[in-house]
């Protein structure tokens, strides 16, 4: 299924739709969680483990998505995509207990798995600005993190818990058909070159860079999980928001939808300026931010949370821009498959901190300490990359 001929702007909508729903349907749940406990019989910590599984399998089943993607089809996987991910959320509408409950949130995560490794590469490969083209796909990520909280909220609160499974689960099933029916008339086909050349950089500065990568994208995707899983909570609980799920829902909704516009301001520095500064800067200047939220207990906490964001969030398209600087076409899938593996699995500790700090604690202040380590470390692995030089990986 390979073909020469690129299409940036169907790649790029089709790479954005998807990339909103990998991480609005994996945090559908972090506020679903706040009004299922009296249904299910369990404890706040004891639902959110329930989720753990899921938040790993996102990370795990990157490597195998992406070297699917790579030896077989980007495409096609993206199709699976969407299927698997409407009718997994689907049967987690249906749970009436902890084992169907925690089934379909695996399932979630396994099918949410797909787009990070495929759906960047694929983007990449097509793309002529590539920073601005991620940091544009990057927004709608975070519409995507934004519109989980406000969605499962709205339609919990209004229509029941379910609902919030159901909606964003028949959705997924019609994009998944209408992506079938757009590749079968020919609109989409996978490439096998980019749509830019790249010039070729040393092998050891490759093997620096990935060694500083392997530390910065465990720390920036444990600062990511625990943040957006662990604010539905710590707003409910430092915040005067009501009891429901729609009002802690909504704040975190804001968060995210004001911290949009930093993914594009990233992407455009990463084709403007050089790629290592504009990372390192942004995880320095976390720490403080971080460090002020840990004693903010009224509404400064929300504009706190919107700076912790922007930062972490904005970084990600410079970010993915280095792993592509770096990486030959050939193996693009199956780095970022390993790159999300380690963002997506291994930093599922920090969607396990949630419930263990809440457990043992009575609540989530000592996330903020946890986090602030976390951007100081991310910070020393920036430090460590190449100094900037255009040359890039044949």
């Amino acid at each position: 299924m390979q073909d020469s001929t690129h299409n940036p702007k169907l790649t790029l909508i089709v790479a954005s739709i998807a990339h909103s729903f990998s991480h609005m349907f994996m945090l559908l749940y972090a506020t679903v969680v706040l009004v299922i406990n009296i249904e299910f019989n369990l404890t706040y910590s004891e639902l959110q483990w329930l989720s753990v599984p899921g938040f790993i399998m996102f990370g795990l089943a990157a490597f195998p998505a992406g070297w699917l993607g790579d030896r077989w089809s980007a495409t096609g996987m993206l199709v699976i995509f969407f299927i698997g991910l409407g009718f997994s959320a689907i049967l987690t509408g249906f749970a009436n207990d902890r084992v169907t409950l925690l089934v379909g949130l695996t399932l979630i995560g396994t099918f949410g798995a797909i787009y990070h490794p495929v759906g960047i590469a694929w983007l990449v490969k097509h793309s002529v600005n590539r920073g601005r083209a991620l940091g544009i796909n990057g927004v709608f990520g975070n519409i995507g993190t934004a519109s989980a909280a406000i969605v499962a909220g709205f339609l919990a609160d209004f229509f029941g818990w379910r609902y919030a499974f159901f909606v964003p689960g028949i959705l997924s099933l019609i994009f998944g058909f209408l992506l079938l029916f757009i590749l079968s008339r020919g609109f989409l086909k996978d490439v096998s070159t980019d749509a830019v050349s790249n010039p070729v950089t040393s092998s050891k500065d490759i093997k620096r860079a990935f060694f500083a990568l392997f530390i910065t994208v465990i720390m920036v995707g444990l600062i990511f999980q625990s943040t957006s899983v662990g604010l539905p909570k710590i707003f409910s609980d430092r915040l005067d928001i009501g009891s429901g799920a729609f009002g802690p829902g909504a704040l975190v909704a804001l968060v995210y939808f004001l911290a949009a516009g930093a993914q594009l301001i990233g992407g455009e520095a990463a084709d403007r300026y050089p790629q290592r500064r504009v990372y390192l800067y942004a995880q320095l200047f976390q720490i403080p931010i971080v460090l002020i939220a840990f004693i903010t207990i009224n509404y400064g906490l929300v504009l706190l949370a919107v700076l912790m964001v922007s930062l972490n969030m904005g970084a990600q398209p410079v970010e993915n821009a280095l792993v592509a600087k770096y990486t030959p076409t050939q193996w693009r899938s199956r780095m970022y498959g390993i790159k999300f593996v380690l963002t997506l699995g291994v930093t599922s500790v920090g969607v396990a901190l949630v419930p263990v700090l809440s457990g043992i604690m009575g609540s989530l202040d000592l996330l903020f300490i946890a986090i602030a380590l976390f951007a100081f470390i991310a910070f020393f692995g920036a430090w460590l990359l190449p100094r900037d030089k255009k040359s890039i990986v044949s």
